[in-house]
């Protein structure tokens, strides 16, 4: 009888307990199903629709097309697929550039300043994540000027004898440009011939325009002090008893640091590295307020091709499948980065090698070697 009254007290403080807990995250519950969710909700509808902006988009007058909105852009073979098709490549390099450039940066910049001998660390922390709380269409417009065909930048290439592009106005491809040095102007049959998403193979692997890489280094100059705090934070997070004992063992500095740190900056890593990716994917600001997709359409990116189609022409229904079509490619390649930077278990190879038992032995059982030589 005491240990039924016990078990219905538990029950009872578990409830409590729960409902508590309900109470305290209803407000904010509140708002993102308000403000998050049912919005979401709303604009999946719209990219299955013809809703042209005007009125309520579940009225009567709003007709359901199915998946016509995401064939124009996928497979219809029209204007809105080739620059949806130019629009992810541009972002696709601007990606690939990016996010291993900022997060080699930003770890560069984080071991530096972490350095116990470097003096005046404070003042470099803050040198180098200014730019991060610097407004982004600031950022664009003194890049802007710096990169003019007469900047500040091509002055500096003028003293080095290097006559610097028309950064702005240039939408020829880095890698056409180099491959064009050796003679090399037109690509492959099988390269030109065929196409994805209305671009050609060839204009797939032409690299980032000129116009795109100035706002590649953009980037990379802006976002890479965020993470360097992130990386601060783990390094000095971490345990020193470990890097002490390989440098007993007569480790320098770069096999401690490859061996040993950077293992333990996994999560951060993981973390910085879809941070850097879901920011890639969703560049606007920029391009709005810099180049507008020019030149040649060679800086736009899925995100302003979106905002353009739905308040410029009025298409929502393909402005809100674009921003879907988006969200599954950052939801894609989240995941592969974190299969890729996966905890993976010490092999059989390598237990033997540092004297681990096997999981068999472990568990008692006999391993592979023991049954064969009671077979034999």
């Amino acid at each position: 009888m005491t240990t039924n009254n016990k078990g219905s007290r538990r029950t009872g403080v578990r409830r409590d307990e729960t409902i508590s807990g309900w109470l305290f995250t209803a407000p904010t519950i509140i708002l993102l199903a308000v403000f998050l969710a049912v919005p979401v909700l709303m604009a999946l509808w719209v990219s299955f629709s013809d809703w042209g902006g005007r009125g309520n988009p579940f009225s009567g007058d709003v007709n359901f097309v199915g998946l016509k909105n995401y064939q124009a852009l996928l497979t219809d073979g029209g204007l809105a697929e080739q620059d949806f098709g130019t629009a992810l490549r541009n972002n696709a390099w601007y990606a690939v550039l990016v996010v291993p450039l900022q997060t080699a940066v930003a770890l560069f910049l984080a071991v530096l300043v972490n350095r116990a001998v470097l003096r005046g660390r404070g003042i470099f922390r803050t040198a180098f994540y200014f730019p991060s709380v610097t407004s982004s269409v600031a950022m664009t417009v003194l890049w802007l000027f710096l990169f003019s065909a007469s900047g500040t930048v091509n002055k500096v290439l003028s003293w080095l004898g290097i006559n610097g592009p028309n950064w702005f106005n240039d939408s020829s491809g880095v890698i056409h440009n180099l491959l064009a040095s050796f003679g090399l102007t037109r690509g492959p049959t099988v390269l030109t011939g065929s196409e994805f998403l209305g671009v050609t193979w060839w204009d797939w692997l032409s690299g980032p325009s000129v116009a795109m890489t100035a706002l590649i280094l953009m980037a990379i100059f802006t976002t890479s002090g965020t993470f360097m705090l992130l990386f601060i934070a783990a390094l000095q997070n971490l345990g020193g008893d470990v890097t002490e004992a390989a440098i007993m063992d007569g480790a320098n500095g770069w096999q401690r640091f490859w061996r040993i740190t950077l293992p333990q900056l996994r999560p951060t890593l993981f973390t910085v590295l879809t941070l850097g990716l879901i920011g890639c994917w969703q560049v606007f600001d920029q391009v709005y307020a810099g180049t507008g997709g020019a030149p040649g359409k060679t800086t736009l990116t899925p995100a302003y091709l979106s905002y353009n189609s739905a308040f410029v022409n009025q298409q929502w229904g393909q402005g809100a499948a674009m921003a879907f079509i988006l969200f599954v490619i950052i939801v894609f390649f989240t995941l592969l980065q974190r299969w890729v930077l996966r905890e993976r278990g010490v092999s059989r190879r390598h237990r033997r090698l540092y004297g681990q038992p096997t999981p068999a032995a472990r568990n008692g059982l006999p391993t592979q070697k023991e049954i064969r030589e009671v077979q034999k």
